[in-house]
């Protein structure tokens, strides 16, 4: 168990340096490490202090093609360099064979889908050598397809091994733009493959809410972790933060306060007690 985390982010670095014994653990964007030596040694420096975890956000698990060879060599590289006890990064696509999109964009959500992308999975896994966590994604246009995206989730951890990065806060989003049950949606995915949670605060726009990783957590959020832990074990937590990052850090300890909190109280059947 990881415990309560925050994002790595160079505007939080000195802060984070200060109170590093209210910070369990750290996540980091991968590929701002992959092929960065100067970056790579201070991660080295970083990791003997606290667990890393690398977040991906240019994998593509979800595109046609296989991952890029040269990439997930790297990535393996990476993960047994800091020795990260998992590694993580999308259900989406963000590149097609000629074109890198720069977003995170939704996969068809049909069963054929879910188990082509399960079977990449499964062979990344593999081949960094150490558990895969794929992570929900905030989307605001939704086609009609065959499955609901919890069903489209159940469906790729069908067909492997990986475990899963459950983003509450993508879930409340997409559950209020989209008009659907977030409990229904935790009832539908495996939640023993939820190993990893993210935490974050969006805005409400005029016609619909957006994600921007720059506001504080929401209580709808907060309450969402609450069912969560109730309900199966969480090994981590962390608290995610892009923007508009807040003049006082205490904010940011607060809410890591918070969630390891959460963690901690969950029903002792679940923690292993009587």
């Amino acid at each position: 168990m990881l415990g309560s985390g925050l994002g790595y982010r160079a505007e939080l670095a000195e802060e984070i340096d200060r109170h590093a014994d209210r910070i369990d653990w750290l996540e980091v964007i991968t590929e701002h490490y992959l092929f960065a030596d100067e970056a790579r040694e201070r991660l080295r420096l970083l990791a003997r202090r606290c667990p890393i975890v690398p977040h991906g956000v240019e994998l593509s698990i979800g595109s046609d093609r296989e991952p890029d060879a040269a990439y997930v060599e790297a990535l393996a590289g990476l993960v047994e360099e800091i020795d990260a006890p998992w590694f993580s990064d999308h259900l989406c696509f963000t590149r097609t064979d000629r074109v890198a999109l720069g977003l995170l964009a939704p996969l068809p959500r049909t069963r054929e889908v879910a188990r082509r992308l399960a079977g990449k999975a499964q062979r990344v896994q593999q081949a960094v050598g150490r558990p895969f966590l794929l992570e929900n994604i905030t989307y605001y246009v939704d086609l009609a397809t065959p499955l609901t995206e919890a069903q489209f989730i159940a469906e790729v951890m069908e067909h492997c091994d990986c475990g899963l990065l459950l983003d509450l806060a993508n879930l409340d989003i997409n559950a209020r733009n989209h008009g659907f049950d977030a409990i229904e949606f935790l009832q539908t995915i495996p939640l023993e493959r939820v190993t990893q949670v993210h935490l974050a605060g969006g805005i409400d726009g005029e016609d619909m809410a957006l994600d921007t990783h720059g506001e504080a957590v929401p209580s709808r959020v907060w309450d969402l972790l609450d069912e969560l832990v109730a309900r199966t074990p969480i090994q981590a937590t962390l608290i995610e933060r892009d923007t508009d990052f807040p003049d006082d850090f205490t904010e940011l300890l607060t809410e890591i306060d918070r969630a390891r909190t959460a963690l901690t109280a969950r029903p002792a059947e679940l923690a292993g007690g009587a």
